[in-house]
């Protein structure tokens, strides 16, 4: 994992099993330096971290992922730009389900497995 700075979060909501944040993906990150010099985008790595680190966090999980699936970057991530993040746990598998969004518009999605040392760190809490 990349351990990225966190964007900065301007507002969340919860419900049971998933959260979303809206994001702030300020111009200054360091991520946008070198990617790319025409026009400056939020790496899909650096979102990808994201969601792995601010979804684990929230449900509890240690960051220890076993696979990625179905990862689709749609749309480039622009600086200064506002977009949601929405994370829903499916707890029976042990899997984080992410999408970047604004409205209609798609950014990226994916499914995140987490391994089985993750479900037994937190069972024996």
């Amino acid at each position: 994992m990349i351990k990225s700075n966190l964007p900065k979060i301007l507002s969340s909501h919860t419900s049971d099993e998933s959260i979303e944040w809206r994001l702030h993906i300020d111009a200054d990150l360091p991520f946008f330096n070198g990617h790319f010099p025409e026009q400056a985008v939020l790496p899909g790595v650096t979102q990808l971290d994201w969601a792995i680190r601010m979804g684990c966090q929230h449900f509890g999980y240690p960051s220890d992922v076993a696979t990625l699936e179905v990862l689709k970057f749609q749309q480039l991530m622009l600086p200064d730009s506002e977009v949601t993040l929405q994370i829903s746990l499916n707890s029976a598998k042990t899997k984080l389900i992410f999408s970047y969004f604004d409205g209609d518009k798609r950014f990226g999605s994916g499914r995140i497995a987490l391994s089985d040392t993750s479900l037994a760190k937190v069972e024996t809490r």
